[in-house]
C-alpha cells in the first residue's frame, strides 16, 4: 500500500488523512511541484510571487 504524507497547513503537523486530526484543519501537499523546463506558466508564476512579495497584492 502506497500512501502519501500530507502536511497541515495550519499547525505544521504530518498526517495521511485530507483533515488534520489535531486541529481539524485542511492537509497539503508538501513536496513542491516537480522542475520542468518547458514550464508554460512559470512566467505568470514568477510574476505573481514578485507582486506578492512587493506587498502590492496584501
Amino acid at each position: 500500500m502506497k500512501s502519501k504524507i500530507l502536511k497541515c497547513s495550519e499547525c505544521g503537523r504530518y498526517t495521511l488523512k485530507a483533515v488534520c486530526p489535531a486541529c481539524g484543519a485542511a492537509a497539503i501537499n508538501p513536496r513542491p511541484a516537480r522542475y520542468s523546463p518547458e514550464d508554460r506558466y512559470g512566467v505568470y508564476r514568477r510574476r505573481m510571487k514578485r507582486f506578492y512579495d512587493d506587498g502590492a497584492g496584501t
